[in-house]
């Protein structure tokens, strides 16, 4: 097996990417082995190498070392290839998908991440794309658009960044018509909405945790969907929306879902993982199984048993 390490140098202001690299060269320099680095300089590259590399058919391991775009980049590059398997590691500012596993610290281990188990997890699909964690419309989306310009000042923390967002989003035009139709019309959600979120696991944003039950290996999508409140409960409902405990709020319908299609009055942002398109209609749907994740061998067995998937895969 070949490892593949798709450097993103700008992620997290390129803190963490020296030391992981220099880890990944002392390993293999002690252990033998075939391994790969490949820095990435422009957006688009990370999809665009780890499909060639894919199309091989050589079985390699490509790790994603960035933030949640570069997680994107190589999930849509090798998706449909069972040649490859997917490792993240979080050299990003929030890197929201693998705060579900543990601390991030065990996934910049390079001893665990070799050695590392393989678990299957689910995806979304939006049209010809996949995500790993969320996907959002409406005011959500907007704030997602604008924290990647704040992600780029100078002692900005990928919370700071969903904050500062936030605010500036905070005086736009608040809420959009939406009608969400959930698994073919079985049930339809039809108002005004801040925004609405369907998730594969409980945190974006750098700590919010928007659909707290959301698991990414449990054959369905969580979703939330928040009503248009007044701009001065905004900064209340954010307390909550950190917490969890919006759940149990009156504006906010909560559910699970194998599909959903929703409808917007106008053209508006949709987050995939932190990439943006524009739209008026998008259809979310899961994915099960859809691609194999290496957890760190430290907690790789937790997660086998948790998910049923008791056997290790490798």
């Amino acid at each position: 097996m070949k490892y593949v390490f798709i450097i993103n140098p700008t992620a997290g202001k390129g803190k963490l990417q020296a030391p992981f690299v220099e880890s990944v060269k002392e390993y293999f320099n002690k252990s033998g082995g075939e391994y790969e680095i490949f820095y990435t300089s422009k957006q688009g590259e990370a999809m665009e190498y780890s499909k060639k590399l894919a199309q091989s058919g050589e079985e390699l391991r490509i790790y994603a070392c960035g933030g949640e775009g570069t997680a994107y980049e190589v999930l849509n590059g090798i998706y449909g290839y069972d040649n490859v398997t997917l490792g993240v590691v979080p050299c990003g500012s929030a890197n929201d998908y693998i705060s579900y596993y543990s601390d991030k610290e065990l996934f910049l281990d390079v001893p665990a991440l070799i050695d590392g188990d393989e678990l299957e997890v689910d995806l979304i699909k939006m049209g010809d794309k996949y995500a790993l964690n969320s996907c959002s419309i409406g005011m959500d989306a907007m704030v997602a658009s604008h924290m990647s310009k704040f992600k780029k000042w100078p002692f900005v923390s990928g919370k700071m960044a969903y904050v500062l967002a936030l605010i500036y989003t905070f005086f736009s035009k608040m809420g959009v018509n939406l009608k969400i139709k959930i698994d073919d019309g079985e049930k339809i959600i039809e108002q005004k909405s801040l925004f609405a979120v369907v998730a594969n696991a409980p945190y974006y944003g750098g700590g919010f945790y928007p659909t707290p039950k959301a698991e990414p290996f449990d054959g369905i999508l969580d979703y939330s969907v928040i009503s248009v409140v007044k701009r001065l409960k905004i900064l209340s409902l954010l307390d909550d929306y950190r917490a969890g405990t919006h759940v149990g709020l009156d504006i906010c319908k909560i559910g699970t879902c194998q599909k959903l299609e929703v409808v917007a009055d106008r053209e508006v942002p949709i987050n995939m993982d932190g990439e943006i398109t524009y739209s008026n209609k998008a259809t979310f749907e899961i994915v099960k199984k859809g691609i194999k994740l290496v957890l760190p061998k430290t907690i790789s067995s937790v997660w086998r048993e948790k998910s049923g998937q008791v056997e290790a895969t490798v």
